[in-house]
Parts: C-alpha cells; sequence; structure tokens
C-alpha cells in the first residue's frame, strides 16, 4: 500500500510540506494559526500504530509545530498565548494532530475550535506567503 491523505483534508486545508515522518498541512482558517500533522504511516489510525521511534518523531514534529505556529502569530501581529494539541479523529479516523495557535481574544476563547463557526479563509497573497514561511521552516 502507499500512503495517501484521507480525501477529508482537501476540504478544509491545504498542503504545506513535507517534514521526516509527516505529511504537513495548513488548516485554511486565517482565524488561527494551524497546522495538522498526518504520519506518512499507511493504516495508521491510533499512537499506538506506530512504532515507538515514529512516536518519539512524531513529538519531536509536534513541538516544531508548535514553535513555527507561535512564530506565524507573532508575525502576524497576533502573538499566540496558548498551543493546543490534539489528536481527536472522530471526523477522520487517519491518524493526524492538529497543532492550533489561540489567543485569550480570538473570539472563540476558551472553547475549541473544531466545528465552531465558519472558517475564514486565506487570501491568496497571505496563503502564498505563510506557506512560503512553513517551507522555509523545513
Amino acid at each position: 500500500m502507499v500512503f495517501s491523505v484521507d480525501p477529508a483534508f482537501e476540504a478544509g486545508s491545504v498542503a504545506a510540506g513535507e517534514w521526516g515522518l509527516c505529511h504537513v498541512r495548513l488548516q485554511d482558517d486565517a482565524r488561527f494559526p494551524w497546522l495538522i500533522l498526518i504520519p506518512r504511516i499507511v493504516g495508521a489510525v491510533e499512537l499506538s500504530d506506530l512504532t515507538a521511534d515514529q512516536r518519539a518523531a512524531l513529538m519531536e514534529e509536534t513541538v516544531r509545530a508548535g514553535e513555527l505556529v507561535r512564530a506565524l502569530g507573532g508575525e502576524s501581529g497576533r502573538p499566540v498565548d496558548k498551543l493546543n494539541v490534539g489528536a481527536i479523529g472522530n471526523v477522520t479516523a487517519q491518524l493526524h494532530v492538529h497543532v492550533v495557535g489561540r489567543r485569550r481574544d480570538d473570539g472563540l476563547w476558551p472553547d475549541p475550535v473544531w466545528g465552531r463557526g465558519p472558517a475564514e479563509p486565506y487570501g491568496g497573497d497571505l496563503r502564498a506567503a505563510v506557506l512560503a514561511r512553513i517551507t522555509g521552516a523545513a
């Protein structure tokens, strides 16, 4: 089998890069700096589907994504107060980790971001700039 991204990710996010373990996506919602890490492991649904080395790599890439999310928030002039990290998987079973930058004034604080309000897609120029920043952090 060959790794592929669940088509459900295509609707709300864009490919942003490939790291050592994970396919990286930018959630297309300018309200929050938000990355999704999808380990390129065929059939992975739970953390237990990864080897110990893969779990360690996922943790390191999650920390790396958090640093990048914080940087993206700072560059936008809207610094991140808290990182939310979650591997929920209720909608899409494929193992993935959300790394979301939250601000106390973000409009949904302190509630979760999932399924709350319509997304505000990035405009073309802003999306290109954010994607370039993510790619440059590779």
